[in-house]
């Protein structure tokens, strides 16, 4: 608290928010228990849940056995149960064991059923490249679930996020997917207070602009707007959009923010060929191509598996200088 009794800004990083949203609806709702493998003991892959097996014990925060499929599958049955599961699914990558779970049964009940099994289901996975953790490890096929009906997909990139994103997803009737980019954990900054619940429907211009949009998402975000920034010292105004829900998309920011700028760059860290980033451009051509004053940029990761040396991820990942250089190329 601060000298005048309200709640002040502190400092905390992305991994520390997402803790305590873990932290609080844990606490909020005996329903909600924590699985996956090493969440427990290990305290998470990526450090996210250190601390809440002792606070809370092994009934809710369950370490299981290396089987996606199965944990998964477990998840979809207690949410079915009237449970509330958060299931962590250690990388992107190893989500592909489980997509016959998803996709067939997480996704499909509540229309199969008529309505009648609503499957309440939060799964959180990391996602992304930047840290050489090589191809099995490194990419990010959020695409490829934001293309299946009866899921949302959320991408939290900023602290507030993190921290509030939870707790809607929770809320929600349907499966939610989280994908967290693992470059962003250590990211610190100062996390406002906020007792507003944040909205899953909705994307967020993260900086204003009216030459050129920048629309992206996750660990792209900071690359556009350092982008944003050079540009901003040559003259060009960029506005940055963050997606943040990447099922259901956001046709009517998306829509505004090409109907101020008249120009667009579609960054996105998945492979060009069948891309989000080729959803989104098909969205604006549907629906604002007399509004363009340029064709649409796409900046993508290289059609190669992620490698390993680091001068190769690095080349291989979309870059600042990338952003700079296509829009420049919308503008000039």
């Amino acid at each position: 608290m601060g000298t005048d009794g309200q709640p002040q800004e502190r400092k905390t990083t992305y991994r520390e928010a997402m803790r305590e949203a873990l932290r609080e609806a844990l606490r909020s709702d005996e329903r909600v228990f924590l699985m996956g493998e090493d969440v427990g003991r290990y305290g998470g892959c990526f450090g996210v849940s250190l601390g809440l097996l002792e606070e809370f014990g092994p009934e809710r925060v369950r370490d299981t056995p290396l089987s996606e499929s199965a944990f998964v599958g477990a998840g979809i049955g207690a949410a079915l149960a009237g449970m509330r599961p958060i299931v962590e699914i250690m990388t992107v990558n190893f989500s592909l064991l489980a997509l016959d779970q998803i996709l067939n049964n997480a996704a499909t009940l509540l229309h199969m059923s008529g309505g009648q099994l609503p499957v309440p289901l939060v799964i959180r996975m990391t996602t992304g490249a930047g840290r050489q953790l090589a191809a099995q490890h490194s990419h990010s096929l959020e695409g490829w679930y934001a293309h299946i009906p009866g899921i949302r997909v959320l991408a939290p990139t900023t602290l507030e996020d993190a921290r509030h994103m939870l707790a809607p997803a929770l809320a929600d009737p349907d499966p939610v997917l989280i994908f967290e980019h693992g470059s962003l954990y250590n990211a610190a900054g100062e996390l406002a207070p906020s007792t507003v619940p944040v909205g899953l429907d909705h994307a967020a211009i993260r900086r204003p602009g009216t030459d050129i949009s920048l629309i992206t998402y996750g660990g792209s975000l900071p690359k556009a707007l350092a982008a944003a920034d050079e540009l901003a010292t040559e003259g060009v105004s960029a506005e940055v959009i963050d997606l943040r829900s990447l099922r259901p998309l956001d046709d009517a920011a998306i829509t505004a923010s090409v109907a101020r700028t008249h120009r667009v760059v579609v960054i996105d860290e998945a492979w060009r060929s069948g891309s989000l980033a080729a959803e989104v451009s098909a969205r604006i051509a549907e629906r604002s191509f007399y509004e363009l004053d340029a064709p649409v940029e796409r900046v993508c990761s290289a059609e190669v598996p992620i490698p390993y040396a680091r001068r190769l991820e690095e080349a291989a990942l979309p870059q600042t200088a990338d952003i700079v250089a296509a829009a420049h190329r919308a503008v000039d």
